[in-house]
């Protein structure tokens, strides 16, 4: 996959990663802000498209799947959206998935979200960060990087175990997270849209 976030850099040279608990007062204020000002310098002719990295066979790794299913369910106009519940976006067709966007879409600005593994004391944050994940790291799959920037959910402890430990993640964490990151996309999206389409009548005038 050809990533293209440098091509945009002079836009988002103070982007800087974002990590909060879920459970922050503010959690998608903090979460639709950094959005917002980080899809906000992506160019027009360039289609913004969240993928949704995870499959509903593993409570773990259901976090991307139920956040694309979250953001299905707002209804957002022409949302580019690829990984729910119902058709998630697995190891099994990952590298397809990415063919099929490159194909459809001119040079495409791709959010991956995704779950991961990390430290207990970071277990439950959110992260916003530049470049892509790479889906399978943490359990010792090749697949291929996606997106040009991400948003993970730290769903449990890695280092080891890691099939049995996504296995046995908390159900009603990974639903929570997920929920909070729907909401800062729908936010953060339905923002952008107003803003164009105010600019848009402004210009008619």
């Amino acid at each position: 996959m050809n990533l293209s976030f440098q091509r945009d850099a002079k836009n988002t040279r103070d982007f800087e990663a974002l990590k909060v608990p879920h459970t922050d007062n503010n959690i998608v204020g903090l979460l639709a802000d950094r959005l917002l000002k980080i899809l906000g310098c992506i160019n027009n002719d360039r289609p913004i498209i969240i993928v949704c990295v995870g499959t509903d066979r593993s409570t773990g790794d259901a976090l991307g799947p139920l956040v694309g299913s979250h953001l299905k369910k707002y209804s957002l106009d022409s949302l580019n959206l690829y990984g729910t519940l119902d058709n998630p976006v697995h190891a099994m067709n990952l590298k397809e998935t990415i063919t099929i966007i490159n194909d459809t879409y001119k040079n495409p600005f791709i959010v991956a979200v995704d779950a991961c593994l990390g430290q207990l004391t970071s277990v439950g944050c959110i992260q916003i960060g530049s470049g892509p994940v790479r889906p399978g790291a943490g359990v010792n799959k090749e697949l291929p990087p996606v997106g040009d920037i991400h948003i993970t959910g730290i769903v449990n402890v890695g280092g080891f175990m890691e099939y049995f430990v996504l296995q046995n993640t908390r159900l009603s964490l990974v639903i929570n997270m997920a929920e909070v990151i729907a909401r800062a996309f729908y936010v953060a999206i339905s923002t952008l849209q107003r803003r164009a389409a105010s600019t848009s009548f402004a210009n008619i005038d």
